[in-house]
């Protein structure tokens, strides 16, 4: 997502560099540049100009530090900009009601459903509730049908009620069954609806009043750009709703909605869908997101997926065989799913700083690690127990089996070894730097130095 915001952006803020201060010529033709890469990523005119003129209101204002270069002064005062422009803070949902009702609006195939399912996932597996899912949409051919499959999936109940027409009875005798077994959570999917359909709009005006939400989520398609911030502005008009979910950003999206709407509603986003499984829904982090934005990568957010894959109990166990150089195949399996299941490997990698913007041209498939995982599977027990039999003959067979190389299956076990003297030496707590090679006597050279 955002990529050639991201690119351009880029391009434009390199005009900079090299400049010796910050002047009003240089600054007008950078953010000349700035404006029209927000306006091609298909943010609102007046919201781009507003924001282009602030910058250079606070870049003119700036006295320059010597230690600090132009092009970094400008990227920081964009970087917050960026912050501010998409709300400043990260804001939570609220479930402070028992159970704490949420309505779920938006247009058809905004992906409310599926946002719906994710959530409710997000909210069991994540902040341990116990939701229960209402198919509130009596109007679209296997709506109802579609959460049940995904309530299946994830292993949460829905609410239904076959043959009703009438969407208000359904969502306040769903609320009422949460109540009596003890659902701390009540997700209500409805209907897609357009603005101007005024029995639609009354519809979910009168399942608001009925049930009296803690929480109305507006569910909007990123991929619809400019027209997503007008929708946005007509839903809160009538229902005054609490905050935006930005769906489908993993696809060839340019990125404006989630850069205007906070501005247009002035209402905080809250979610972004970044996939189409059912963990694939990230906590809204404006600060994170410009980052990501201006390709300084986000390593908070990488540092969370893997927390989440952590088991505290593997990794205690995991470090006393690192401890006694026991670590094996079996081991290295282990952690190579726990990366898998963390995510998109590019999108992974783009959270790195600096590497976003080095594979934004590369194919990273996704079945990377395929290759590795056959040849690990085609080992037995003993030799994924101890890697120290693996000869020639037995490297042969492994390839056979997995379908790989013998190359192939020396540069794993090459891997293999490096993955674990590195680990080793960490263990240790040796630290890298005294390891590598000619290092001690740099270090010695510098000290010498240093004494003279």
């Amino acid at each position: 997502m955002f990529e050639n915001l991201t690119d351009k952006l880029d391009r434009s803020l390199k005009l900079l560099k090299g400049q010796g201060r910050i002047t009003e010529l240089n600054v007008a033709e950078t953010l000349k540049e700035v404006r029209k890469a927000l306006l091609d990523a298909d943010v609102n005119f007046k919201i781009a100009k507003e924001f282009t003129n602030t910058v250079k209101e606070k870049a003119l204002g700036q006295d320059v530090l010597i230690a600090v270069k132009p092009g970094e002064l400008m990227v920081k005062i964009v970087h917050q900009e960026l912050v501010n422009l998409m709300g400043g803070q990260t804001v939570d949902v609220n479930l402070k009601g028992n159970p704490a009702v949420i309505l779920i609006a938006g247009l058809q195939g905004s992906g409310k459903t599926t946002f719906s399912g994710k959530f409710s996932n997000f909210l069991k597996t994540k902040r341990g509730k116990q939701p229960l899912l209402v198919a509130g949409d009596v109007y679209r051919p296997a709506a109802i049908e579609q959460l049940k499959v995904l309530g299946q999936q994830i292993g949460i109940p829905v609410y239904s009620e076959d043959g009703s027409k009438n969407p208000v009875q359904i969502a306040q005798n769903a609320v009422k069954e949460a109540k009596l077994r003890g659902y701390d959570v009540v997700i209500i999917d409805t209907a897609g609806r357009l603005a101007v359909d005024e029995e639609m709009m009354n519809e979910i005006s009168n399942i608001k009043k009925a049930v009296n939400p803690h929480e109305i989520l507006f569910v909007v398609d990123s991929m619809t750009g400019q027209d997503a911030v007008n929708t946005a502005k007509e839903f809160n008009d009538r229902l005054n709703f609490d905050g935006v979910v930005l769906t489908k950003l993993d696809g060839d999206t340019r990125g404006g909605a989630a850069l205007s709407i906070r501005s247009v509603v002035n209402k905080p986003i809250k979610f972004v869908g970044t996939g189409e499984k059912m963990d694939a829904l990230d906590v809204f982090h404006p600060d994170r997101m410009a980052s990501r934005i201006l390709g300084m990568g986000d390593v908070l957010s990488l540092v969370e997926k893997a927390q989440e894959q952590f088991d505290e109990e593997e990794a205690r166990k995991l470090q006393k065989k690192i401890a006694k150089n026991k670590f094996n195949f079996d081991d290295f399996l282990s952690q190579i799913q726990q990366i898998k299941k963390m995510g998109n490997l590019k999108d992974l990698a783009s959270m790195i700083p600096g590497v976003g913007k080095a594979i934004k041209d590369m194919d990273i498939d996704d079945n990377a690690f395929k290759g590795i995982e056959a040849i690990i599977q085609s080992m037995t027990p003993k030799e994924r127990e101890e890697p120290e039999v693996l000869n020639g003959s037995r490297k042969n067979r492994i390839a056979s089996g997995s379908g790989t190389s013998i190359q192939e299956v020396n540069r794993l076990i090459k891997q293999f070894d490096e993955t674990r003297k590195m680990m080793r030496m960490m263990s240790a707590g040796k630290g890298l730097g005294k390891n590598v090679p000619g290092a001690g006597t740099a270090v010695a050279k510098k000290g010498k130095k240093k004494r003279r």
